[in-house]
């Protein structure tokens, strides 16, 4: 079942397996947009849950290249007639996007921010207008990691590429204010958000 975290923004969890979960979101607006598009198995599972909205997508945004965010992209596009937006240099099996964008760029109603490191493409997606930034991959939800929700931690070693540069770029979000977190793995942050990451990144102690 989609949940509503924002006003018009809706997670929709694909499907739950080992504890954790594949999802999308959805920006109703309009042009209703996607971020992401889940694995290839999971296509029907996304069109249920469009279904349940009563929304035909027009847009998608891809975060970043790993396989439950852009495995999909293919299937995805063929069942809708989709603009599609994927980050520069990131490899497209089965479809040729409409758009590349990079650091900066606006994208729909985003600005793309370059927050290399799980991956070294990964783009965070900033809507300041509503107040809401898709972090995709750049954080997990504090819960997936065994700890209280409510907060940002980084991704695993074991599925970033370079930690170190994952933990730096996360100094590219700060300019932006946003109150809602969108996250992939874990539970997203709901509320004061930009200032939580403010303070995870400028933590006490922190050499200058």
């Amino acid at each position: 079942m989609p949940t509503e975290i924002a006003t018009d923004v809706y997670d929709l969890t694909l499907a739950e397996a080992d504890g954790g979960r594949y999802r999308t979101f959805l920006f109703d607006g309009d042009a209703p947009t996607l971020v992401d598009t889940g694995l290839e198995d999971t296509v029907d599972a996304l069109a249920d849950r469009l279904a349940e909205l009563d929304v035909e997508p027009e847009r998608l945004v891809v975060t970043h290249g790993d396989p439950d965010h852009i495995g999909a992209i293919q299937a995805v596009t063929e069942r809708y007639a989709l603009e599609t937006w994927v980050p520069e240099g990131i490899e497209v099996d089965g479809h040729d996007p409409d758009h590349r964008f990079g650091d900066g760029d606006a994208v729909g109603q985003f600005t793309a921010v370059h927050t290399p490191g799980h991956t070294p493409n990964h783009h965070s997606l900033v809507d300041e207008d509503s107040g809401v930034a898709v972090m995709g991959d750049a954080v997990f939800g504090a819960d997936a990691r065994g700890l209280p929700e409510g907060h940002f931690v980084l991704p695993p070693a074991f599925f970033s590429a370079n930690l170190q540069q994952a933990d730096d770029s996360l100094e590219n979000l700060l300019p932006y204010d946003f109150d809602v977190g969108l996250v992939y793995h874990g539970e997203s942050v709901t509320s004061d958000a930009s200032e939580k990451l403010d303070r995870f990144v400028n933590f006490a102690g922190k050499p200058a």
